[in-house]
């Protein structure tokens, strides 16, 4: 690349040229020109060292501009060791009877286009989102997102999943805006206490600003912990309680949660397997007001699992201190919320309203004839698990039922279906 002369230069030498082409260059014209030339020469070596050293630079920026590239690539690359269990494990899972959504939706398609991505923030990958799948092939879905942007960076596997789980809720759908209704509603479903045994309604939250689970520190852990117990000391009224942290319970504390089936126990295998346990039981702790019919749990599964229950079926009265604990939280503790799924959550089951209204409920006839109690739990969208939760059996035909949809409808909607399929299922029992 030829170095650019300074205009005077330039004009010093055009004339030059011009007077030895027209007078055949005389002494006195050379000597003018080389006058000239003196004069200018400083400022062409100037212009020249400009030009190195804007060339040196450029050249400099362009190996920092490389470098930066090759981080941000070592950034998005997934670990060979990494890839190669997510191989071994996609293998192993196409090869059984897995009933999972996770196998369903889970092609080679999907699989080979998903596998060499990671989140832009905490570097998460496609095994951080399946893993739990990979090792339980008896999941009923399989998935869970270690942070938030996993739901956008894997949803070619999410969005499917949360379609078929949350009935029909598609990529293209919006999530309805948070909306409780009239609380007054809802009343008892079960007035003569004939069946149901106990009735809980709960949701979950995620604290705006930190990941889920499997991305958290424990230095995390503990903040949430301190910024969760301060808040919930500020309750009044029904709500007001005590807060107790995991870390350091006294024994007579310990068992006493345990006899009152308040305290949670470390991850199942499922979350286990999906890192959901890191530095367990750092940060982690339960409160509960004092006549036992609220109860949060920190970093158990979510950030928050707020409850509200009782025994019976009055579901209005559950339902309505439920709403107001979680107006008073949310005014203190900013929740993690996304304009098309609703509130987020680890797992996309509980995606949306993350509310999940149950009952105890003992129905004998129905449960010696399980396939029309599955019938019409369908036709409410209900979800019929065992007496102590998911993955256990009925005890004595107590059934642990609740409403199945959490998405594309509101909080009001969710438990309206189902108090419409308790009832139903209570006027069929009765009628067998």
């Amino acid at each position: 690349m030829p170095i650019p002369l300074p205009k005077s230069l330039t004009e010093a030498n055009t004339n030059g040229q011009n007077g030895n082409a027209a007078n055949g260059g005389n002494v006195d014209e050379r000597a003018f020109a080389g006058q000239q030339a003196e004069k200018v020469l400083p400022a062409a070596k100037e212009a020249s060292n400009d030009f190195i050293k804007g060339e040196t630079n450029a050249f400099i920026q362009s190996i920092k501009e490389a470098q930066q590239l090759g981080e941000r690539k070592q950034d998005t690359m997934v670990d060979a060791a990494v890839l190669a269990k997510l191989e071994e494990g996609y293998a192993k899972l196409a090869a059984s009877d897995s009933k999972s959504l996770l196998k369903k939706y889970l092609t080679k398609e999907v699989f080979d286009n998903l596998k060499n991505k990671v989140t832009p923030t905490f570097k998460s990958t496609l095994l951080d989102v399946i893993q739990s799948g990979l090792e339980n092939h008896d999941s009923g879905v399989g998935i869970y997102a270690p942070d938030a942007e996993a739901y956008t960076v894997f949803a070619d596997l999410f969005d499917p999943i949360i379609e078929d789980y949350h009935g029909g809720f598609k990529k293209t759908d919006k999530h309805p805006a948070s909306t409780f209704g009239d609380v007054s509603t809802f009343g008892n479903v079960d007035p003569t206490n004939e069946y149901v045994i106990s009735t809980r309604v709960r949701c979950g939250r995620s604290m705006q600003g930190y990941p889920f689970n499997p991305c958290l520190t424990e230095a995390q852990y503990k903040e949430m912990e301190g910024k969760v117990s301060s808040t919930l000391s500020g309750l009044e009224g029904e709500l007001k309680g005590k807060f107790y942290p995991l870390t350091g319970m006294e024994k007579a504390v310990q068992q006493q949660l345990i006899d009152d089936h308040f305290l949670f126990k470390e991850g199942d295998r499922f979350l286990q397997a999906a890192n959901a346990c890191r530095f367990w039981p750092s940060g982690r702790g339960i409160y509960h007001n004092d006549a036992k019919t609220f109860l949060v749990w920190c970093n158990e599964e979510d950030h928050l699992r707020i409850i509200s229950m009782q025994q019976g079926g009055d579901l209005g009265q559950i339902y309505k201190r439920l709403v107001t604990a979680v107006n008073e939280i949310e005014k203190r503790v900013p929740f993690s919320h996304d304009d098309r799924l609703g509130f987020l959550t680890f797992c996309p089951t509980n995606l949306g309203t993350t509310i999940r209204a149950s009952v105890h409920i003992k129905v004998p006839k129905l449960a010696s004839n399980k396939a029309k109690l599955e019938e019409v739990a369908a036709k409410y969208n209900l979800q019929v698990r065992g007496t102590r939760g998911e993955h256990t059996e009925a005890e004595g035909g107590v059934y642990d039922i609740s409403n199945k949809r959490r998405m594309g409808l509101t909080e009001f909607e969710a438990v309206k279906e189902m108090y419409d399929g308790i009832t139903e299922l209570i006027k069929l029992e009765k009628s067998l």
